[in-house]
């Protein structure tokens, strides 16, 4: 969908006077998340080698072009980091315009269209994982265009950027996913965040862990 041309109700957000927040958790639960998310993504990314070489062989014969799709993405504190998914558009957008998959996309291809009803196309985010940039579990990274619009319309739309986004998270699997067609929808998505960063702890995280499956099996949402 395109981003509607709503008018903000406040400054609220400002990439560049966000400062990195630390949640209210010990050194010692963050270093044991860190460890968690390290262990797990190294032995996924290694279960998964044939089907991400599968993934990849199919994408690279559909369809020209890369086969990862590299976007800017908001991390915890603000910081800019590059999210890697498997291309499923005929589109690359990643500057100051993102426009939203809707159901249905006609940019998605059809190899894509799989890839993303299943969320296989996430599948390379292991690496941001492993690398740091991302946890197994916390709020969605969004494309940076899409943190300045709402970030500016949604008051507390910046406590996201106070954990470390991740690959599912609350809000995934309690359905808020997929298009967010009217504010409303990314307020409710926000909030579910903000309860998240608010309640997060290990045994939180693998219950949403737990959970995901699950949710995409159920395809509620997915585009």
């Amino acid at each position: 969908m395109s981003i509607q041309d709503q008018p903000p109700v406040a400054p609220a957000f400002a990439l560049e006077d966000l400062r990195l927040w630390v949640p209210s958790s010990t050194t010692q639960a963050l270093d044991a998340k860190r460890l968690f998310d390290i262990a797990v993504s190294l032995a996924l990314i290694v279960l998964l080698l044939p089907v991400l070489a599968g993934i990849t062989l199919a994408v690279a014969v559909e369809s020209r072009g890369p086969v990862l799709f590299c976007q800017r993405r908001t991390g915890m504190g603000g910081r800019i980091f590059a999210m890697f998914k498997f291309r499923s558009m005929r589109v690359m957008e990643n500057g100051a315009e993102v426009v939203q998959a809707t159901q249905n996309d006609p940019r998605v291809t059809r190899v894509g269209r799989t890839l993303r009803a299943t969320s296989l196309d996430e599948l390379p985010q292991l690496f941001n994982v492993l690398s740091g940039e991302m946890s197994l579990v916390g709020p969605r990274p969004h494309a940076v265009a899409h943190d300045h619009y709402y970030g500016a319309r949604i008051a507390n739309y910046a406590v996201r950027q106070k954990a470390k986004p991740g690959m599912t998270g609350w809000a995934q699997v309690n359905g808020a996913r997929g298009e967010t067609p009217q504010l409303r929808h990314m307020q409710a998505r926000v909030d579910l965040d903000a309860w998240y960063v608010e309640h997060h702890s290990f045994l939180l995280d693998l219950k949403i862990l737990a959970k995901t499956p699950l949710e995409v099996l159920k395809r509620r949402n997915a585009c």
